[in-house]
């Protein structure tokens, strides 16, 4: 079965020559002087304004862009939709998952994947500790929430059932379309549930719930969220793609040692999120560890054996229709010497 960003992906394949008129900023650029003679880009992430955004709203704050020489507007979108408008040119770049963009790749859709924000899969299954589920064998006739069937939840479901020579047809799979699975997992009638690092399993230690997390970084290396451009956006501005890239860094390695900043940042940019600011605290702290990659390299770093396998695994659950290389669909030239 096609995940239903892949779908989504192969039936807007066709619009790809068709240029998409640029909605709405959720983040207004930094200062005025001098716009002219910087650059502009229209950067993605994806979702909804959120703490996990914060390097971006440091680099923003801070008039780091700016001072690259950069006039960015910030713009959310859900991932599939993202993936197409950087296809198409009509964003620059983007915060995108990595399984999105290996089938996008397969497809024709011209993006490739440049930088990565995070190191290990957030993609993760939450069980409390008092269900006795320490390890993938244990889901065995358990009953499992996700949202669905699809996307890079379901996915890392497989690898780890995979892993034990499970399938999903060996647990009771219960769809959450709302994203409701965390909180039927809170009232016991679910056993487990797909989330993420940086979010089920922090809202549920905030309640006061132990909770066992397991991660298919253990068993094989996907490839997560990170920075995606455009082929027409790196042929006609790499030089602040590059800058793009290096200032955002910069701002990750900033938060990393010192997490206050990037909250206080995003806070600024989402003042909605300073109503809980220990929980929007405990979810950044969550993001910046799986910002770190298992490998110990650095942010950024493009993991070209993890790519390898990723594409292995998703080209025997039949996710990519065409073959695809490696070499189509990252490209480290962007990344700054570190």
């Amino acid at each position: 079965m096609l995940s239903r960003s892949l779908v989504r992906v192969l039936a807007l394949v066709a619009t790809l020559a068709v240029a998409a008129c640029s909605p709405g900023s959720s983040a207004a650029p930094s200062g005025s002087a001098g716009a002219s003679s910087r650059t502009p880009l229209v950067v993605g992430l994806g979702y909804i304004p959120s703490v996990q955004f914060a390097p971006f709203y440091l680099a923003e704050k801070n008039g780091w862009y700016r001072d690259a020489g950069l006039e960015v507007t910030f713009q959310n979108k859900i991932d599939p939709d993202l993936v197409t408008l950087v296809g198409q040119g009509s964003v620059d770049l983007g915060l995108s998952d990595g399984t999105s963009v290996i089938p996008a790749v397969s497809q024709g859709i011209p993006i490739r994947y440049i930088a990565t924000v995070y190191g290990s899969f957030p993609s993760v299954v939450v069980a409390k500790a008092s269900s006795g589920i320490r390890t993938a064998a244990d889901l065995k006739g358990r009953k499992l929430g996700t949202p669905g069937r699809y996307g890079s939840s379901w996915i890392m479901l497989q690898a780890l059932l995979k892993s034990v020579n499970l399938t999903t047809d060996d647990l009771q799979i219960v769809e959450y379309p709302d994203f409701g699975q965390a909180a039927a997992l809170q009232q016991g009638q679910i056993d487990a549930a797909t989330g993420f690092a940086n979010n089920e399993p922090v809202q549920l230690a905030q309640a006061g719930i132990k909770v066992t997390v397991l991660r298919v970084d253990d068993v094989i290396p996907l490839q997560g969220p990170g920075l995606i451009a455009g082929k027409s956006t790196l042929d006609t501005k790499p030089d602040a793609v590059r800058a793009f890239v290096a200032v955002t860094l910069r701002a990750m390695d900033a938060i990393a040692a010192n997490p206050d900043a990037g909250l206080d940042a995003a806070i600024a940019t989402v003042p909605e999120l300073g109503q809980n600011r220990d929980t929007q605290k405990a979810i950044l702290q969550a993001t910046i560890e799986t910002w770190q990659s298992p490998r110990g390299t650095r942010f950024g770093a493009l993991d070209a054996a993890g790519w390898e396998s990723s594409i292995t695994f998703m080209t025997d659950l039949k996710l990519v229709p065409k073959p695809v290389t490696v070499d189509d669909v990252i490209d480290g030239r962007f990344l700054p010497a570190r």
